[in-house]
């Protein structure tokens, strides 16, 4: 397996090498909203620690990034009155993975609205709404 590179853009944002609208975070996690959102309220959960996805993260680090999951996968269905809640994680290129940092996606869904194509580019006032949102479920 390839080695994990610290110069990955999830490394640089965790140094605040690279902005980031951050949602949440505690000793081991941070929570952020994602620049390409495929819905809105679409963010970021990813360990503190260095890893590079699920193939290589210890127990200990799955264990505390799925707890932050579940518990923003909680704030994002209520800040955004959603239906459900889509998880999406990815292993390895051939697997989807193209951020070689373990990270799982959180996307509130309403029932008959599609997810937006990857790769858009999201507006940096609308994505600051939705953390706001989204941080004022968590208070």
């Amino acid at each position: 397996m390839t080695t994990y590179d610290p110069e990955n853009i999830f490394a640089k944002i965790l140094r605040d090498e690279i902005p980031s609208t951050r949602v949440y975070e505690d000793a081991d996690t941070l929570a952020f909203m994602d620049i390409m959102p495929r819905t809105d309220g679409h963010l970021l959960v990813i360990p503190k620690s260095p890893c590079r996805n699920i193939l290589d993260a210890s127990p200990e680090q799955l264990a505390a990034v799925i707890s932050t999951v579940q518990k923003l996968a909680q704030a994002t269905k209520s800040a955004f009155d959603a239906d459900g809640v889509t998880i999406q994680q990815f292993n390895e290129a051939a697997g989807g993975q193209e951020v070689f940092h373990l990270h799982f996606h959180v996307l509130p869904r309403h029932d008959g609205v599609p997810v937006r194509p990857p790769g858009n580019m999201g507006d940096a006032d609308a994505i600051a709404g939705h953390a706001e949102k989204i941080r004022a479920t968590l208070d």
